[in-house]
């Protein structure tokens, strides 16, 4: 329920649409387009304007929002801006067109721009979650699908490791070793941020697979993996994106062909999400196709969602998985640590997760304001449910052990009276 009064009242100017890192992560496929049907084509372009971002929040926003509360927002963010009290004739879209129309009736065309679209970003930063929801410009609507896709147009992963584009393997691993020993005596804040940023830059071009994924079109890997002792592979998901699932794929092929481990240490630990459009075919490996995985509430409805997937061959053969999870672990991270905490795939064990369970879509508008400038909105349009029906948005999902109970190797022992597997742990959760 929206409650705000006007000294409340978030204000986020339009020129500055940070998004806190949830970005990353709750989009459907990705950029759809939905006209509203209401807009009346006769009206200037500014009230063509807010009335489709009008609309569309009332058909896409995850709860239903009457139009007393919409038009409530509007009104406290035309009094934020003008630094006065406005009176709505009616508390509807209607009004609130009257209401800007008269505001905005002696400014110039750039001013009546800026006064819409800051109103509508403000009205859309207080829709809860707040600041969640955003209007966006097309360098912000490019900088998202760049990082949904996990794609850092800034970064060069070849320059980071100091070595050629044609360099072989040898090479690219020597250089990783070499960086990484000359950090490790360095225990500053500096030389951690380039310890983590040459590992980046070394997952993503260690396989062959990955590495052309990069050289391609230049998106990272999602996920790193190595060998804890013989017999226990680590699998560390660092976010979701379109090529997570072909990066799975590969790797536990390659185990499968080199090594043969028994046990899994599953990590969603600092996970910050992603496309959850692919968890229907990621979770079907874990639980099989066809199964019924997580749902959607939208505006008082369940939406369920079933995996696409069967299981992998290479994901099979574990007999013992441990899935971590810490208080970074957010978005599509959350998901799957409910679903496979539901289908007792494996130990869920860490912290309680974030508790950011919505879920976005990028709207694009059929009005404008300039033809310089393309607006799109950023919205939330859906909650995401844990295993026990309840939303995650706020709630979070609760290891099945707690890292921080001081009894949770007895615990773990419970499952898995595995030494090694506890030692691994330790290592892993320190690093």
């Amino acid at each position: 329920m929206i409650k705000l009064n006007k000294k409340h009242l978030l204000v986020f100017p339009v020129i500055f649409l940070f998004l806190a890192g949830i970005s990353l992560g709750r989009l459907l496929p990705a950029f759809q387009k939905e006209t509203p049907d209401s807009i009346v084509l006769d009206q200037d372009p500014q009230s063509l304007f807010v009335a489709e971002i009008y609309d569309l929040i009332q058909e896409n926003y995850w709860e239903k929002i009457t139009d007393e509360k919409l038009s409530t927002l509007f009104k406290l963010a035309s009094e934020k801006l003008t630094e006065s009290p406005k009176t709505l004739e009616t508390k509807n879209k209607e009004g609130i067109l009257k209401l800007i129309s008269g505001i905005i009736e002696n400014k110039t065309d750039e001013e009546k721009r800026e006064f819409c679209t800051q109103t509508t970003d403000i009205v859309l930063a207080n829709l809860e979650p707040f600041g969640r929801s955003r209007l966006y410009t097309t360098q912000k609507e490019q900088t998202l699908k760049n990082r949904v896709e996990n794609i850092d147009p800034d970064t060069d992963q070849y320059e980071v490791l100091g070595v050629e584009k044609d360099a072989d393997q040898e090479k690219i691993d020597d250089a990783y070793q070499q960086i990484k020993e000359d950090l490790e005596t360095d225990d500053s804040p500096e030389a951690h941020q380039k310890l983590q940023e040459i590992k980046e830059a070394h997952d993503t071009l260690k396989d062959e697979e990955s590495r052309q994924a990069y050289d391609r079109s230049g998106v990272e890997t999602s996920i790193s993996y190595d060998l804890i002792q013989e017999k226990i592979l680590h699998i560390h998901i660092k976010q979701f994106t379109p090529t997570t699932f072909e990066e799975l794929q590969n790797i536990t092929q390659k185990i499968d062909e080199e090594t043969d481990p028994d046990t899994l240490i599953f990590d969603l630990r600092d996970n910050v999400g992603g496309a959850i459009d692919g968890l229907p075919y990621f979770l079907g490996p874990f639980i099989g196709q066809d199964q019924y995985a997580y749902q959607f509430y939208h505006q008082g409805e369940k939406e369920d969602f079933k995996t696409q997937t069967g299981w992998l061959p290479g994901l099979v053969r574990y007999k013992k998985v441990v899935i971590l999870v810490n208080e970074n672990t957010q978005s599509s991270a959350e998901v799957m640590a409910a679903v496979l905490k539901k289908y007792n795939v494996g130990v869920v064990l860490g912290t309680s997760t974030r508790g950011w369970g919505t879920v976005e879509r990028v709207f694009p508008l059929d009005s404008q304001l300039h033809p310089n400038e393309k607006y799109s909105v950023f919205l939330v349009h859906s909650l995401t449910l844990r295993d026990d029906n309840q939303p995650i948005q706020d709630r979070g999902v609760d290891p099945l052990i707690s890292i921080n109970n001081p009894d949770w190797e007895d615990l773990l022992n419970v499952y898995f009276n595995d030494p090694d597997l506890i030692s691994a742990i330790k290592e892993i959760w320190e690093r």
